[in-house]
């Protein structure tokens, strides 16, 4: 990524649950005071996911963008569905790989880049039980190396 980029929220919990395949970054259509929310840091995406409409429109939801204090009674919904501004093509490979058994798509990050807020979202695949222990007993090790190493 160029530009000036500035991370607003992640969704650490996607790469925990989910393996992540393609990654593919979004513009997000705000209201005026949703967008002065996200500059504020006031932004979860971590219930999450995109929902592609018959190949044509993708949508963000249950992303929650705080109410804006200053706004008064034009302040947005912060549970509304936002609408993702991707490429036709791109919204057709990812309709056709959600159709498929047990793909998703879930927001990975947001960000600024050069004043505008965007999407990181992936595509990806649930994780079984099995998975996610092994992923716990490599962290556990990686961990308990990183102490060995600082006591020496």
């Amino acid at each position: 990524m160029s530009g000036n980029v500035k991370v607003i929220a992640t969704n650490r919990k996607a790469g925990f649950e989910y393996h992540l395949m393609d990654k593919y970054d979004a513009g997000i259509a705000l209201q005026g005071t949703e967008i002065k929310s996200i500059r504020a840091g006031q932004i979860s995406i971590q219930e999450s996911y995109v929902d592609v409409e018959n190949g044509r429109q993708a949508w963000l939801i249950e992303a929650h963008i705080a109410p804006y204090e200053q706004a008064s009674r034009f302040n947005h919904d912060p549970k509304r569905k936002r609408r993702l501004l991707l490429h036709k093509k791109q919204i057709r490979e990812l309709w056709n790989n959600v159709r498929m058994k047990g793909m998703t798509i879930v927001p990975t990050r947001v960000y600024l880049k050069d004043g505008r807020a965007k999407i990181e979202i992936a595509l990806a695949k649930g994780k079984k039980a099995y998975d996610k222990r092994a992923a716990i007993a490599k962290r556990d090790e990686a961990r308990t190396h990183e102490r060995a190493a600082r006591v020496r």
